[in-house]
């Protein structure tokens, strides 16, 4: 469970990006975020793991009944811990072109080994096993030992998601991961974000431009302008007059 309590974000420069947020996510479900740019689509998705820290109100984060956070007093060991239970992603592949598919979902448990063997890049039989399952899940399998500059937009996107998922998060918060891809890579993947949530119970939050593919895979929209939630419902409930008021300004 996540909840957002009174959230104000205001940058240094004076700008109020995020204005009394009062939100709450529950375990489990596919959340989309949808919104011009500049609404506080990012920020909002990046105060969850205080990569943007919140001005007032608070951020509360349940991962099970003996493991709670309020994000702005969560820091130093303790924010690193939650980290481990958030899998970020981005438009960005952020994948290592010279290394195999395999190596880049490896990455993922580098900050969860001691610093030798992240130096040295050792990792267990177990820890590859995981990794293989990984990416068996996502059915890239066969390019395990494939560099990723060698693969497509599409499946480099996805190898990103399974070093995702190979973190074990009970999170996953993606800041517009198909905005680079084509309309039949883009399905895919939100296809495989679709399978993820359900099959591991993983919560997913995620921004994105493309209405149509929030109301045909997620749960729930929640629909920000200049810094307000303006919708928060099921996609069946967007309406055109939902829409106009969310992307209202264009």
């Amino acid at each position: 469970m996540i909840e957002f309590k009174k959230v104000n974000k205001v940058w240094p420069n004076g700008k109020h990006v995020l204005k009394n947020i009062n939100l709450k996510i529950n375990d489990g479900e596919f959340v989309a975020i949808i919104g011009l740019s500049g609404a506080g689509k990012t920020t909002l998705l990046k105060t969850i793991n205080k990569v943007n820290a919140i001005t007032s109100g608070e951020i509360l984060i349940e991962i099970d009944e003996q493991t709670k956070y309020e994000i702005s007093s969560t820091k130093g060991s303790s924010l690193k811990k939650l980290r481990t239970h958030i899998g970020l992603m981005s438009q960005e592949y952020n994948n290592i072109g010279k290394q195999n598919v395999l190596k880049n979902v490896l990455n993922s448990k580098a900050a969860q080994i001691s610093g030798f063997r992240s130096l040295i890049g050792y990792f267990t039989k177990e820890e590859k096993k995981n990794a293989l399952e990984s990416l068996s899940k996502l059915k890239l399998l066969e390019y395990a030992y494939v560099r990723a500059e060698n693969l497509s937009g599409g499946q480099q996107q996805r190898v990103a998601l399974a070093r995702t998922i190979n973190q074990n998060p009970k999170i996953i918060i993606a800041d517009e991961p198909v905005s680079a891809l084509d309309p039949v890579l883009s399905a895919r993947v939100m296809e495989d974000f679709k399978n993820i949530n359900k099959d591991f119970k993983m919560t997913v939050i995620i921004n994105i431009h493309h209405v149509d593919l929030a109301i045909k895979y997620c749960d729930r929209i929640i629909g920000l302008n200049d810094g307000k939630i303006v919708f928060d419902d099921q996609p069946s409930k967007l309406t055109k007059k939902e829409i106009d008021t969310i992307y209202s300004g264009v």
